[in-house]
């Protein structure tokens, strides 16, 4: 036991170390040459760092925990390892949300987008929380495949909306997640990813029971809906924050929690802190190869990570069908 408690404290100390050194390099990577002596002497260079740097790294590791935590909920409340917001909808939800928003009150502002967002995410998610619990043939992969074409209906339903209300290339803006244009005052909403980060690891146990099943749940003492409702709240509110903020980001709660979950088994209150570290890691990394292959212009996270995402997700598939 002592010699499993060390393992994980040199687990938790590396994940650690990595996401500080990709933090540092995140803070002095860009167009603008800044060095950390400059900081001191050159006013300009300061506001950068303040302005756009420090905001757009901020808003990285809280995204990457966000959807890691966001996606290890939806696989324990679903009992699914493949399902998370981008393969249950989610993400086109929010993105349907942010453009009812804007049809409906033109001139909406983010707190406008965010709320009409959590809504029609929150909805969708119920929708398919229901939808699976009828499904009789619930193999791993099948449940995944309905959330896809689930999250596609959805998509089809809100470009014929854009398209009837000419704001098609306004909506492109959510479809990629790209990291470029934070700057201080337009990404604060993903600090709303705190408290569910918080939650997570408080009721980690308690998610889990309930991924058990209604019955155990309740034979536990344990308020299945009360729980059930919680987790669907809690990922809502982590979704709308990042695609309001920063935009869609494909894979991340899907392929981080199954790689940690791999390596590190499934005591979940253990490797939450490191399953929220790896996510961090993950876009943080992604971001700064995004912003050298092509110096001085920059490739967007979004297809940084959907490329690798997509290789990852199959791996994962064929290795667990095993």
């Amino acid at each position: 036991m002592a010699r499993t408690g060390f393992k994980h404290i040199g687990i938790y100390i590396v994940s650690l170390g990595a996401a500080l050194v990709l933090v540092w390099l995140s803070f002095f990577i860009g167009v603008k040459d800044i060095r950390f002596a400059d900081l001191w002497s050159d006013g300009d260079k300061l506001s950068v760092f303040l302005i756009s740097r420090v905001p757009r790294t901020l808003s990285l590791v809280l995204t990457g925990a966000g959807l890691s935590i966001a996606g290890f909920i939806m696989q324990q409340l679903s009992q699914n390892r493949f399902v998370a917001p981008s393969t249950a909808g989610t993400l086109q939800a929010a993105k349907m949300g942010i453009l009812f928003s804007v049809i409906l009150i033109p001139g909406a502002t983010l707190l406008n987008k965010m709320l009409f967002s959590m809504a029609f995410t929150l909805s969708a998610s119920i929708l398919f929380m229901f939808m699976i619990r009828h499904i009789r043939f619930r193999s791993a992969t099948f449940i995944p495949l309905v959330g896809i074409l689930f999250g596609n209906i959805l998509e089809a339903i809100s470009t014929f909306f854009a398209y009837k209300n000419n704001i098609v290339q306004n909506t492109q803006q959510w479809l990629l997640g790209d990291f470029s244009s934070v700057i201080q005052g337009q990404y604060e909403a993903v600090y709303l990813i705190l408290p569910v980060v918080f939650l997570g690891y408080l009721y980690a146990d308690r998610f889990t029971i309930a991924g058990m099943g209604e019955s155990f749940a309740k034979n536990l003492g344990l308020s299945y809906g009360a729980i059930v409702g919680l987790g669907l709240i809690s990922v809502s509110l982590v979704v709308s924050a990042i695609v309001v903020s920063v935009g869609a980001i494909p894979f991340v709660g899907l392929i981080v929690p199954n790689i940690v979950s791999m390596l590190f088994g499934d005591n979940l209150r253990r490797t939450l802190p490191i399953t929220a570290m790896a996510g961090a890691i993950l876009l943080l990394a992604c971001d700064i190869i995004g912003r050298l292959i092509v110096f001085p212009y920059e490739i967007p996270i979004g297809v940084m990570i959907g490329m690798l995402g997509g290789i990852i997700f199959l791996f994962i598939i064929l290795r667990r069908s095993k």
